[in-house]
């Protein structure tokens, strides 16, 4: 009798704990019942009662997801919802909407993939690729981190400093981010080297994972002889890969040239095409792989053409701390006069992500 008592107990327990909390059940039936803060790159976080730090599991590792947390939520095709998320069984989610959101639309004939308030949309759990809980208010849609570098040697007094920050913002159809960079160099009897990148970007999210893109980009090298350099680039891009384990987009647009080089005295204008690759590798244990290139073949200065490249391999460490090597090689193939047609930078960095 005490038996079935303790067994009426549980069961009321976990009655009570599915109602109040996020619950999940993992592929070998142990049970974690808390709050979900968000899934990214196949990694979910959740918050527990009796854990100082969420813990982080990954996406195909979970069986069944029970939430009455709402969501900012994007699905592999594209779509965006806002909305919570229940399990139906072992591999059928369903989202339950409760806002509506509507994309632009290009033509009377074309259809809303998003629906109004109150629908149910049922997908796989592959489909499922971003969460991010909404309950927070503003703070919950920041994203923030920096990583910073040294090197000093003896030997000619050489000293290197190395600082990286980004931080973003992400709203229903839109997200900003914003950038900066830098990497000071001093040497004896050696000039000192500067390179400063602030940008500033701006997407806006269309139908089947097409987006809008707007990109402020400043930067100083003397490496290549800029004093400054202003682009501003207009475009478009689409993801033509976007799963729990990668993604791959393109972009293209054009971008317009405002650069001041040392020892001129009037700054040159310029207009260019560009066509821009990124792809990210991130379900591969601790590791994360981002690569970008992009190509600017000028469209007022006859032969003129830049790439800039950027490859950075981060591993991820505990108490959201991180190792990253990366590195950027900027090419262009009509510098002026006295600068160099290749720059590039090699950095090792510790950093830490919000």
């Amino acid at each position: 009798m005490k038996k079935i008592q303790l067994i009426f107990l549980f069961m009321l327990s976990s009655v009570w704990a599915f109602s109040q909390t996020d619950t999940l059940i993992l592929n070998n039936n142990d049970l974690i019942i808390g709050e979900i803060k968000s899934m990214d790159k196949n990694i979910l976080a959740i918050e527990t009662d009796y854990s100082d730090v969420d813990f982080k599991i990954k996406w195909n590792g979970i069986k069944r997801v029970y939430s009455k947390t709402n969501y900012l939520i994007t699905l592999s095709d594209g779509r965006r919802y806002n909305g919570r998320i229940r399990s139906l069984n072992d591999t059928i989610v369903e989202i339950d909407t409760y806002m509506p959101y509507t994309v632009i639309k290009f033509s009377a004939k074309t259809e809303n993939i998003e629906k109004p308030a109150g629908d149910r949309v049922e997908i796989t759990k592959p489909q499922l690729v971003y969460l991010k809980a909404l309950d927070e208010g503003f703070w919950s849609r920041l994203s923030f981190n920096f990583d910073i570098g040294t090197n000093l040697t003896k030997a000619n007094d050489f000293r290197q400093f190395t600082f990286n920050t980004a931080l973003g913002y992400l709203a229903d159809r839109w997200k900003v981010n914003m950038t900066f960079n830098n990497l000071k160099s001093n040497q004896n009897d050696t000039d000192p080297i500067n390179r400063t990148e602030f940008g500033t970007q701006y997407n806006y999210f269309l139908q089947k994972d097409w987006y809008l893109l707007y990109y402020l980009n400043t930067l100083t090298n003397t490496e290549q002889l800029i004093d400054l350099r202003t682009s501003n680039m207009v475009g478009v891009g689409k993801y033509l890969v976007h799963t729990n384990k990668t993604y791959l987009g393109f972009s293209t647009g054009v971008n317009f040239n405002n650069e001041k080089f040392t020892g001129e005295e009037s700054t040159t204008q310029s207009g260019e095409a560009f066509l821009g690759a990124q792809y990210n590798i991130f379900d591969i244990g601790d590791l994360d792989l981002l690569s970008t290139l992009v190509a600017y073949p000028s469209l007022t200065e006859k032969g003129r053409w830049r790439t800039d490249f950027k490859f950075d391999f981060r591993y991820e460490l505990k108490f959201d701390l991180y190792f990253k090597i990366g590195t950027t090689v900027n090419f262009d193939n009509q510098p002026t006069e006295g600068a160099s047609t290749v720059d590039y930078i090699f950095q090792t960095t510790v950093g830490w992500k919000l």
